[in-house]
């Protein structure tokens, strides 16, 4: 069975940081390119941040570009994101993906953490 946990969401104000953390088991980490979406009240489902299987190709939405960060570590089976300078805006709940290719869609997402709220306050 597959999962992925997210954690370290929580309350900043803005001008803050978060780190993010995605602990996935039950599908081979390595195999997978890994993602970080968001969604806000009212919105879809928006990709953020995706890196490759090896982690030497990283991808960025406009929002996230310059502040945001992905990494993961293969022999920890964990993706991460750091979220610096954060913006009201960046309120949502994020969620960690796994997919086999094209990470920043959310079509070819194979599997989906539960989400964990990042709440900004202004």
């Amino acid at each position: 069975q597959v999962q992925l946990v997210e954690s370290g969401g929580g309350l900043v104000q803005a001008g803050g940081s978060l780190r993010l953390s995605c602990a996935a088991s039950g599908l081979i980490f390595q195999n997978n390119m890994m993602g970080w979406f968001r969604q806000a009240p009212g919105k879809e489902r928006e990709f953020v941040a995706g890196i490759s299987w090896t982690g030497s190709t990283t991808y960025y939405a406009d929002s996230a570009k310059g502040r945001f960060t992905i990494s993961r570590d293969n022999a920890k089976n964990t993706a991460f994101l750091q979220m610096n300078s954060l913006k009201y805006e960046d309120t949502a709940v994020y969620y960690c993906a796994a997919a086999t290719t094209n990470i920043r869609a959310t079509t070819a997402v194979n599997y989906w953490g539960q989400g964990t709220q990042v709440t900004v306050s202004s």
